[in-house]
């Protein structure tokens, strides 16, 4: 597990620094913390790194990252064979992050979820949506298509975005999103004020061979904040975010998510169980 580390004092929104954190498990629930951070961009222009995600492709295992730069905020695609010395690929113009790669190459191209940030548009402001891009070598990315607009989300008034890895299935790709709603109604959810947003869960099937194809979304949430610790004390409460998926021999989905952007949790469910609702 790669995770957001950050150090120092805590200065308004940001700290310090921050860098990426590594810990390893033999049974998916007891977690060994490293006693050092696994991966870092030494960079003025580098404010802090966050949302890392892990993809296991080709024997090696590649990081997919954002950062927040004195430009704008860009996604990353790092490459590593040991979680000890990583190879950037490639990173993205602003604004764009929220990448997760497919673990395997679709029609000879690797492919990727992402969501950017248009500033102009005749949407509502933060009405962000969901895109799938291409590419041969994990370092050129193009032929960007729309895959599911916030509007099309009836459970969303603001904005979605990927969320963990897709994870493949006889039925299609299993794909978690994030779907946020607003309500300015809300009290103080975390240090900020102003915090008005609630982080939930949605769920889709994308078509094995043509994953710009939504074969069908659940039409309700599949997860929301109800735990302690995914509403209070934490950074930024009410908010859960899948950051990967593990499917196991006997069938089980585990789902790990980041909760009040403080902790990282576990959930579990049945494969069975999550094609039913959506088939």
């Amino acid at each position: 597990m790669v995770f957001r580390n950050d150090y120092g004092e805590f200065r308004g929104e940001i700290f310090d620094g921050t860098n990426l954190g590594l810990a390893f498990s033999e049974n998916g629930i007891d977690w060994e913390v490293m006693p050092e951070p696994c991966f870092s961009l030494e960079n003025e222009e580098i404010i802090r790194i966050y949302d890392p995600r892990i993809t296991s492709m080709d024997d090696h295992y590649y990081l997919t990252f954002a950062v927040d730069t004195l430009h704008g905020i860009r996604g990353g695609i790092a490459v590593t064979e040991d979680f000890k010395d990583f190879e950037v690929l490639s990173m993205s113009v602003p604004d764009n992050r929220n990448m997760v790669l497919f673990p395997e190459k679709i029609n000879n191209k690797y492919v990727r979820l992402e969501r950017p940030f248009p500033v102009y548009g005749k949407k509502e402001k933060e009405a962000f949506d969901m895109w799938i891009s291409e590419s041969p070598d994990l370092v050129h990315w193009g032929n960007s298509s729309l895959l599911l607009g916030s509007d099309q989300v009836p459970y969303c008034n603001s904005k979605i975005g990927p969320a963990a890895p897709p994870i493949k299935t006889e039925k299609g790709w299993l794909t978690t999103f994030h779907v946020v709603d607003y309500d300015s109604s809300r009290g103080k959810n975390g240090w900020e004020d102003s915090w008005k947003k609630r982080y939930t869960v949605g769920l889709m099937l994308l078509d094995l061979e043509n994953p710009s194809k939504i074969i069908s979304i659940l039409d309700k949430l599949l997860m929301v904040p109800e735990l302690d610790y995914e509403m209070k004390n934490g950074f930024r409460n009410n908010v859960i975010f899948p950051c990967g998926m593990i499917l196991e021999e006997n069938g089980e989905v585990k789902i790990y998510y980041g909760a009040a952007d403080t902790v990282i949790a576990l959930a579990t469910a049945g494969l069975n169980d999550l094609l039913e609702l959506l088939i």
